[in-house]
């Protein structure tokens, strides 16, 4: 609290200063004075030629010419004006300003209220689990491997959670731990190869590929390493070896689901026994 009060204090200190540097511009009068200034030069004109100083024509070129002048140069600068008790009216706002909004925070605030942790907001969280997004839902599952660094199922629900709030980074580190733990584990498999995919952009890099490979040697079924591994298949040009690795894929799903569609959809055909 006493942080928040100090940052406070220098932004309203700020904000003063700026409305001051504002208050001593003034109210500009340039317009009306660029008005009389060209008013004054052009009865000028008309003395001289009054006193036949000036020929018809070179008044007439005379007042064009300045008229001309005048129209591109625009209002002329001049000094602001600017009142004596300008600055006693803007500091008395300022002043006035600042204890109308410290009264209300008092009224409607709570002045006295402790700073809540981010651990009490974590404690919140895991005694009510339902309806946490997964930011919060990888803070409960962080604190849970805290405690048991060994818990294997922890550290997945850790990835997996790390993974959907978009912190690739996180995931790979939590599923690499949890694969220490249990080698054989084919899902951490292919949940650490879809994280290092999400983390490279979408590219089916050379690390995921080996995650990928890794997860089929301990089970064959699963579909998000064939999927990603027939994807790297196709961005070599290995049309069969992408095929290879989605049939199954398409052979388990409805001819109608769209998944079908688009996975048979970019396969090259097959002419003669041979994909394309």
């Amino acid at each position: 609290m006493t942080v928040f009060w100090i940052l406070t204090g220098l932004l309203a200190a700020l904000a003063g200063l700026l409305v001051l540097a504002g208050a001593r511009r003034g109210v500009e009068s340039g317009p009306a004075a660029t008005a009389g200034l060209a008013r004054r030069e052009l009865d000028e004109l008309d003395r001289l030629k009054a006193r036949g100083l000036l020929t018809p024509d070179a008044w007439v070129s005379a007042r064009a010419e300045a008229g001309r002048r005048w129209l591109v140069a625009g209002p002329e600068a001049t000094p602001p004006l600017t009142r004596p008790l300008d600055r006693l009216w803007v500091l008395s706002g300022l002043a006035l300003g600042g204890s109308f909004a410290l009264a209300l925070y008092v009224l409607t605030g709570a002045p006295g209220l402790a700073d809540q942790s981010y651990q009490r907001r974590v404690d919140q969280w895991a005694a009510d689990p339902a309806g946490l997004q997964a930011p919060q839902l990888a803070a409960v599952a962080a604190r849970v491997v805290r405690e048991r660094p060994g818990d294997h199922e922890a550290l997945v629900m850790l990835g997996a959670a790390r993974f959907e709030a978009g912190d690739s980074i996180g995931a790979v580190s939590a599923f690499r731990r949890a694969l220490a733990l249990q080698p054989e584990d084919a899902r951490s498999w292919a949940r650490l190869g879809e994280s290092l995919v999400q983390a490279s952009d979408g590219v089916v890099g050379v690390d995921a590929e080996a995650a990928f490979r890794e997860a089929l040697k301990r089970d064959p079924g699963q579909p998000a390493a064939r999927y990603f591994l027939g994807q790297a298949a196709l961005s070599r040009g290995d049309s069969p070896a992408a095929r290879a690795l989605w049939g199954p894929l398409i052979a388990g799903l409805d001819p109608a689901d769209p998944r079908r569609i688009d996975l048979e959809g970019r396969l090259p055909p097959v002419v003669g026994g041979a994909a394309r």
